[in-house]
């Protein structure tokens, strides 16, 4: 099924939404990647305040290349996201509404992802430059000396996404495995 939803993630939004169902998301996105997630989990183990709120919100795992004339951010292709798995379930807990990146994710991921009732997107890979077509607008808020790793807060307008793991736990990489075997 095809939705369109807006961004950061309303609740109801993140549980209606089903694995497998194609999205367009619009609005809000902030991008981090391994050494952004870093700093994020140094900084609550210090008792600071993340560079943004997670309530509700959605990271892509994505470190962009340089952007062309005329064009707010260069390829923008997913990462793979089981590098941030040990920093996942604590930002779902802190309110993490959805994440986007390539690949499967753990199981204490998927455990967060149903006790927070979010959701768990991908992105394809290797179309990074068709991606960057969905985004509006890139500003970089914070670790700017990471580079391409530097968290951004992204515009979009209908970012194709597919939903992999939904609010109930249900996982595309599993389920489209098994549609296709044969007993």
């Amino acid at each position: 099924m095809d939705r369109h939803i807006t961004v950061p993630l309303k609740d109801e939004d993140a549980r209606s939404l089903k694995s497998g169902d194609y999205v367009y998301l619009t609005g809000t996105i902030y991008t981090a990647r391994d050494a952004a997630h870093k700093r994020m989990q140094e900084a609550l183990e210090r008792g600071e305040a993340l560079p943004m709120d997670m309530t509700s919100n959605v990271i892509y795992y994505m470190g962009p290349s340089p952007a062309r004339d005329g064009r707010p951010i260069g390829s923008a292709g997913p990462t793979t996201a089981s590098r941030m798995d040990k920093y996942a379930p604590g930002l779902l807990d802190l309110g993490l509404k959805g994440m986007i990146g390539k690949g499967k994710r753990s199981q204490a991921v998927k455990d967060a992802i149903v006790r927070n009732g979010a959701v768990y997107f991908a992105a394809v890979g290797g179309a990074g430059a068709l991606l960057s077509k969905s985004i509006i607008s890139s500003e970089v808020i914070a670790y700017d000396d990471l580079g391409t790793e530097a968290i951004r807060r992204l515009t979009v307008k209908d970012f194709p996404v597919i939903v992999v793991i939904d609010a109930e736990g249900n996982d595309l990489y599993e389920t489209a495995v098994k549609a296709y075997c044969r007993d």
